[in-house]
């Protein structure tokens, strides 16, 4: 079984701050040189550790600025119903991310539409595809925090 150290530590921590920061200089920080640390990388790639790099982009910038979380009660939980719900979502890309949850609110999704009207449009292709015993949307006033690093102290 594969372990991370503090050195990988290191290394993740400055990829998912910036994952273009050169090898060069990641071997500098976590004080390697290149070769290993590029090594450390790979491994930890393969491993699972990082899953991907990408961009991330301004969603203001890209005319989808409204967020919308949606609370999905299904009309029932059987396998089917949840297959035909999962590809609705894959088929929409305003919906970002999903969740399916404990307690009274089955799934929720994350959606990011220029307006309410998109919003609209978003929904009614959502019923097309999946019957829904309910569905609540809120969108958010204020982006408070926002993130992609994760916490590595709990890393072993």
């Amino acid at each position: 079984m594969f372990s991370i150290d503090d050195k990988d530590r290191k290394i993740l921590q400055i990829l998912q701050t910036d994952a273009m920061v050169p090898v060069a200089e990641i071997a500098s920080q976590v004080g390697l040189s290149t070769t290993p640390c590029w090594r450390r990388i790979q491994k930890l790639e393969e491993e699972g550790y990082i899953r991907k790099r990408v961009a991330l982009l301004d969603r203001a910038k890209l005319n989808v600025g409204v967020t919308v979380f949606v609370a999905v009660k299904a009309t029932r939980h059987a396998v089917d119903w949840l297959d035909g719900f999962k590809r609705a979502i894959e088929n929409i890309p305003e919906v970002i991310e999903a969740y399916r949850l404990s307690g009274e609110i089955d799934y929720l999704l994350k959606v990011v539409v220029p307006d309410i009207a998109a919003y609209d449009g978003v929904y009614k292709r959502m019923i097309e595809c999946v019957e829904f015993a309910d569905v609540s949307s809120s969108f958010a006033m204020e982006d408070m925090k926002f993130t992609t690093v994760l916490p590595l102290k709990y890393s072993e």
